[in-house]
């Protein structure tokens, strides 16, 4: 397989409104749709506390493509119901499925299980459209560059996120809180069999990349009603503490959003002082807060965070790139501690020049071949364990 054409194949059939049959392959992609109902109360007590920006007048709470939306699901062709599903959780600032349509395929493939293409809330397709639209966006980026004296990292492709993250670092807490519940809701529907694809009691094991990592390790932690107790866990290209993490980049956030998001995270978050972190006084130190505050630094909540990490050490693995700067692999030894990290973490390095975005770049002179071997070497180990 040649990774850039199976992409631009996928990608030309993908689509949120109908079932996609591949030809060539014994798989379909079918579109389910989603509708927040769990924890819609507290995340609108949350969202109404964040101020409007100039970026978006419409408030968080009243952005309906974040509440109701359409996800899909690579699946055995013809199968009525199945009972194993792999959750495919994606990176930070991703505005479409392409880099993950052949990561969804093969482990499709591979395992023979559901592979569920689930958004974080606020991206994919759970933002207005003007959000990545070229043309909207590239007066916000020169206003950018005027604001913030000498950002030479401000871009279309960032300035969305930047701009919501430097008026209000807590929308990144927010949001993951919200993609929490979501995600809670999801497991729920599927093991008490209301999902019209799944068996009651199926079987879900994660997989997830980069921000997406950091999410479901929060998520295995707070393991909201026992759901995921038996849960296994591959993380690829994440699982650093927060401290160590540099989101600073011009395909995720701008160099100043990210000084805000980290000088926020970092301090104010963690202190006692309700006025500096902002949330409802109802919700201080609820079970999902402090398994965020516990990835947050490594001197913070260390006992708790290394000895789950220890214990569930047969269940979670996870692959680093050495070159990765975004997401470095001393962040994930830090976050695992020392008695662990020998089971579950393992670096490579490819034979080509690639980075935290891209792992499997197309440009960067490596040949197909050496791209599909670092491919399939990441994604039988996956395979291999979930």
């Amino acid at each position: 397989m040649e990774i850039s054409t199976r992409t631009k194949q996928l990608k030309a059939i993908f689509s949120y409104d109908k079932k996609v049959i591949l030809e060539d392959q014994p798989l379909e992609i079918r579109p389910y749709h989603f509708i927040q109902n769990m924890g819609v109360n507290e995340i609108e007590q949350f969202q109404q506390l964040i101020p409007t920006s100039e970026f978006c007048s419409i408030p968080d709470n009243n952005i309906q493509e974040n509440k109701s939306f359409s996800y899909t699901i690579f699946t055995p062709k013809g199968s009525r119901k199945t009972d194993q599903a792999i959750l495919l959780l994606h990176g930070l600032n991703e505005r479409n499925w392409d880099k993950y349509l052949t990561w969804a395929e093969y482990l499709s493939l591979a395992t023979g299980k559901a592979v569920i293409l689930f958004p974080i809330a606020f991206h994919m397709n759970r933002t207005p459209g003007n959000w990545y639209n070229p043309r909207a966006l590239m007066p916000w980026v020169a206003r950018r560059k005027q604001e913030v004296e000498h950002l030479d990292n401000s871009t279309f492709v960032n300035v969305a996120l930047s701009y919501r993250l430097s008026d209000t670092p807590l929308r990144f807490y927010i949001s993951g809180k919200e993609s929490m519940f979501n995600l809670w809701q999801l497991f729920r529907e599927i093991k008490t069999g209301q999902h019209p694809l799944f068996e009651k009691d199926s079987s879900i094991n994660i997989f997830a990349y980069s921000i997406g990592a950091f999410l479901s390790q929060i998520l295995m932690l707070a393991n909201p009603d026992h759901l995921l107790d038996d849960s296994k866990l591959f993380l690829f290209c994440g699982g650093s503490i927060f401290s160590q993490m540099d989101g600073s980049a011009r395909d995720i956030m701008d160099r100043e959003a990210y000084r805000r998001v980290k000088n926020y995270f970092l301090n104010d978050f963690l202190t006692k002082n309700d006025e500096q972190r902002m949330l409802p006084v109802l919700y201080e130190e609820d079970f999902m807060e402090k398994a965020f505050k516990a990835m947050i630094r490594p001197e913070v909540m260390k006992n708790y965070r290394e000895s789950f990490f220890e214990r569930i050490q047969d269940r979670l693995r996870i692959v680093t790139l050495k070159k990765d700067t975004v997401m470095p692999t001393q962040g994930v030894i830090e976050a695992l501690g020392p008695k662990c990290v020998d089971t579950i973490l393992e670096e490579l390095d490819f034979p080509y020049e690639y980075s935290h975005q891209n792992p499997f770049p197309t440009n960067t002179g490596a040949t197909p071949e050496m791209l599909y071997q670092s491919f399939t070497g990441i994604f039988n180990r996956v395979a291999n364990f979930l």
